[in-house]
């Protein structure tokens, strides 16, 4: 079996995964005549060679050209030996930014819209076993276009402020898998700690005949805790497994997720159809527990501070894809080694193999949708559709523990005044709800919230005083919240902070950048001339936030150095710019927003995950 922090889809893993990663021909279409050409026939070689599933623009790919190309072209050839009888064929592309058609030996297979969702084709009726195919895939990519969802991908020719190279084609793993025509095409868990069960939600290629059966065993190390087989038709299946080991609340928790304890349970599916080969499927889920109440953000149903730390999860190299298998690991110990229990990953959807070390690994995660720039109605179709696909996709991921569709009134920058705009923020919020109910939603993190569990507020004063003025007191964070905001918007547009307070986080501050060599390209919200005065900056802010008897959680601004956005913990070769173990200390800083006994309980669990980890790294 595939180990799962190597295989696309690791809570979705079959056997026969093959990586079609490598050398791939490569054209730019600049003049998008390639169609008229019959590229798509795949008998025409192109010109270039390139590196799947690295972009075009970034220097792993061996193209290295971040101009403007708003066309791509990919060509490969295909062969497969040997198929068994009765199965299926399929074609995947984790991601293609921004949309895609795919063909092979000129037959359309595919067609997809959104940068951050993945592809797949079913090959099935096209390819012939023992011959050999032409897969050919076309990229569009408008570098211009304001209404696609495009994050922090510059529109300009040269990167400027916060904004970074594009990330253009493909730019995710490719792979193959053979099937039985009937297996399960979606996979989904979601824990209910109240009850003691777990649900599972299944989809299949096509409707199942009478007498199909469906059997999910889940497993805790050596210890079985459900298996359930049930009768199903159609082309959906829900079951809910019963886990009495839950029902002893004394003893449960060694079975419960959180990052101080990332424990994860195996899954096997399969689906089994008569006169048909099985589908096997292995899987994973977290039982844990997410929730706002009584202003705090709860986790198995205790108060947990965030401390969690932005993550624009973005290379020098290779841009929005990590380098290698071991970058997106040594990402997530990078975090917890500086003394964070979470990251926002921000303006980007991460590879769900990122996602994998997460949940393994212990890292809560604040799972947030790329953002347009201007407001329109195919901009807001665009964005709503990809991004019921992200969550959809991902919703299982343990690690997920809140979503934000919006940031900072990006595609929605009149909010305040105009009410189409507030209502899709709002609608926003309603729609991720109704696909996901277990989870925190923030419709517009930053200020400018027309309805969200948590009321996040970036704040990137230097100055600790300015932040205890803020937040100091209950009071302060009602002013807060009704004025006008340090972002210069007001955080909250309907209703008001009198009643009870919801989850208050600061979720940017800091953004402190060293001093710049004389000549080069920086961005930053302060300027620090040494490394000292780095660490004491960073101590007071954290101090005064975690002085606060009100503030549920802060986002520190930023894990690492991009671009000319210099305000990293680390540079952008992920070297760390302050002792680790400084830093540490600075950002676990007891908060007065939790009660002491808690705080005892995970600052141990912390620290013997922390020992573990060193141990198994070699570096205690």
């Amino acid at each position: 079996m595939v180990s799962p922090d190597l295989h696309p889809r690791p809570q979705l893993r079959r056997d026969s995964y093959r990586c079609l990663d490598g050398r791939w021909e490569f054209a730019h279409d600049d003049e998008d005549t390639g169609l008229d050409a019959g590229w798509h026939r795949g008998t025409t070689p192109l010109p270039q060679r390139i590196e799947v599933p690295f972009c075009p623009e970034s220097q792993a790919s061996g193209i290295g050209d971040t101009g403007f190309h708003p066309v791509l072209w990919y060509r490969r050839s295909l062969r497969l030996d040997e198929v068994e009888p009765g199965s299926a064929v399929l074609l995947h592309l984790g991601a293609v930014d921004h949309t895609c058609q795919v063909w092979l030996d000129g037959e359309l297979v595919a067609e997809h819209r959104g940068g951050m969702t993945p592809v797949t084709a079913d090959l099935t009726g096209v390819l012939r076993p023992g011959q050999e195919h032409w897969l050919v895939v076309r990229a569009a990519d408008d570098p211009t276009d304001a209404a696609q969802p495009r994050g922090k991908q510059d529109w300009r020719t040269t990167t400027q402020g916060i904004f970074y190279d594009r990330t253009s084609g493909i730019w995710q793993t490719v792979w193959l898998e053979v099937v039985p025509r009937h297996h399960v095409t979606e996979l989904h868990w979601s824990p209910d700690l109240a009850h003691e069960s777990v649900h599972a939600g299944l989809a299949f290629s096509r409707a199942l005949p009478a007498g199909s059966t469906v059997r999910v065993a889940l497993r805790f190390e050596d210890e079985q805790l459900a298996e359930q087989t049930v009768a199903v038709t159609g082309r959906r299946a829900d079951l809910t497994l019963h886990l009495p080991a839950l029902a002893n609340a004394m003893g449960r928790q060694r079975l419960l997720w959180s990052p101080e304890q990332p424990r994860l349970v195996d899954a096997e599916v399969e689906l089994l159809v008569p006169g048909a080969a099985p589908d096997r499927v292995d899987s994973y889920l977290g039982l844990r527990s997410t929730e706002v109440r009584d202003g705090r953000f709860v986790l198995n149903g205790r108060p947990y501070f965030l401390r969690m730390v932005l993550e624009q999860g973005y290379w020098p190299e290779s841009h929005l894809t990590a380098p290698t298998p071991e970058a997106r690991r040594r990402e997530v110990e990078l975090i917890k080694q500086l003394g964070f229990n979470g990251a926002r990953i921000h303006q980007k959807v991460e590879d769900p193999r990122f996602l994998y070390w997460c949940d393994r690994l212990g890292l809560a995660v604040w799972g947030e949708m790329a953002n347009a720039f201007v407001f329109r109605p195919d901009a807001a179709e665009q964005l709503t559709r990809e991004w019921l696909d992200v969550v959809r996709r991902d919703r299982s991921h343990p690690c997920i523990v809140t979503w934000v569709p919006l940031n900072e009134s990006w595609g929605v920058p009149h909010i305040a005044v105009r009410p189409d705009q507030a209502h899709f923020a709002s609608a926003l919020y309603h729609l991720t709800k109704a696909v996901d109910p277990t989870r925190p939603v923030i419709s517009n993190d930053g200020w400018e919230h027309t309805e969200s569990d948590i009321w996040s507020v970036h704040d990137y004063s230097p100055e600790p005083e300015s932040i205890r003025s803020r937040y100091g007191t209950t009071e302060a964070v009602r002013r807060t919240l009704t004025d006008r905001g340090p972002g210069r918007h007001r955080a909250l547009l309907h209703g008001d902070a009198e009643g009870p307070l919801r989850p208050v986080m600061i979720t940017e501050m800091g953004g402190l950048s060293w001093a710049p060599a004389a000549g080069q390209r920086w961005f930053g919200y302060a300027t620090i001339g040494s490394e000292e005065e780095l660490l004491a900056s960073i101590t007071e802010l954290v101090a005064a936030v975690t002085d606060s008897p009100d503030v549920a959680g802060f986002c520190w601004t930023q894990l690492t150095d991009t671009a000319q956005e210099t305000n990293g913990l680390l540079r952008d070769d992920r070297s760390p710019k302050v002792d680790p173990a400084r830093l540490h200390e600075a950002f676990t800083r007891p908060s007065r927003a939790i009660p002491a006994e808690v705080i005892d309980v995970y600052r141990r669990r912390a620290a013997q995950a922390s020992a573990a980890t060193s141990t198994e790294h070699g570096t205690a």
